[in-house]
């Protein structure tokens, strides 16, 4: 079984407003799939309110509802999903995860050094550049002169995590200086200590600076009828239909990335979703 690389993913905006759009993953299973396609989406600000999987245990056809911002990338967004999908010639054998539980690798920190003249606005539009390269800014340090020269020092991890190539930081470079023209003196990439890293250890994809904002999608006022806690929270399991399958279902109250949290937590147990499944929830944002 196979498909073209352009039906890997397929991305169908909602038509009007209020619908959700709708996504779907044609592709070979691997355990872990579900946790990263859910990252994905949640790093572009997207809300699932459905989901259904459909596998073998060699391939799979998942469709995902989703709720999104007007100004949501959706080219950039089927890179990153078609990138995080096994190929097709690995369908024969699924990628597993090791079995031994391990924290997982704190991202690579790298630091810019920025050297330019001052002017209204600058920062704002440095840091919508790296935002839109999907670099995370972890911290900053600006310096100011008084003969206005600005020099800023940026502490970023890389969602692409290819910062350390060649092509990358060319990539970044160029990005900045169209933005910065004549602006910009000098301009140094550079891999920090693991001194650095341990301070500015965070998510490679959900940086806590900017998870407020791009992830700030009001609530549905069509709130569930009945208000769950985290004491109501119910999970069963069911042994008795498969000898090779648990069935798991899980009642409990939604939020934003409820979905994603579940899929890391089967992920990093390597536990693979397998048959069938439904996701639902009772208002706008999961």
């Amino acid at each position: 079984m196979g498909t073209l690389h352009d039906d890997v993913v397929i991305i169908r905006p909602s038509e009007k407003e209020g619908d959700p759009s709708v996504i779907t993953v044609n592709c070979p299973d691997k355990t872990g799939l579900g946790s990263d396609l859910c990252r994905i989406l949640l790093f572009f600000g997207l809300s699932i309110v459905r989901g259904d999987v459909s596998t073998d245990g060699k391939w799979c056809y998942i469709v995902f509802w989703v709720v999104c911002k007007p100004a949501t990338r959706w080219e950039l967004l089927k890179k990153r999903l078609v990138q995080a999908c096994p190929s097709c010639s690995s369908a024969s054998g699924i990628s597993y995860y090791r079995s031994e539980l391990q924290s997982p690798k704190p991202p690579d920190v790298f630091l810019i050094k920025l050297c330019c003249v001052d002017r209204k606005g600058l920062l704002h539009d440095v840091t919508q550049v790296l935002s839109s390269l999907e670099l995370n800014i972890q911290k900053v340090k600006v310096s100011t002169t008084p003969d206005g020269t600005v020099v800023d020092l940026f502490f970023i991890t890389d969602t692409r995590e290819l910062l350390h190539t060649k092509n990358r930081q060319e990539e970044t470079y160029k990005a900045l200086e169209d933005v910065m023209q004549d602006a910009m003196i000098s301009f140094n990439i550079e891999k920090v200590g693991p001194e650095i890293t341990a301070c500015c250890q965070a998510s490679p994809y959900l940086p806590s600076a900017i998870t407020d904002d791009i992830f700030n999608l009001e609530m549905s006022n069509d709130l569930p009828s009945v208000s769950l806690t985290s004491n109501n929270v119910c999970v069963t399991m069911d042994n008795s239909l498969s000898p090779a399958h648990t069935l798991v279902q899980i009642v409990c109250q939604d939020h934003k990335g409820l979905l994603y949290d579940i899929m890391r937590t089967l992920k990093d147990y390597n536990i693979q979703v397998d048959c069938f499944s439904k996701f639902y929830c009772q208002c706008s944002v999961l």
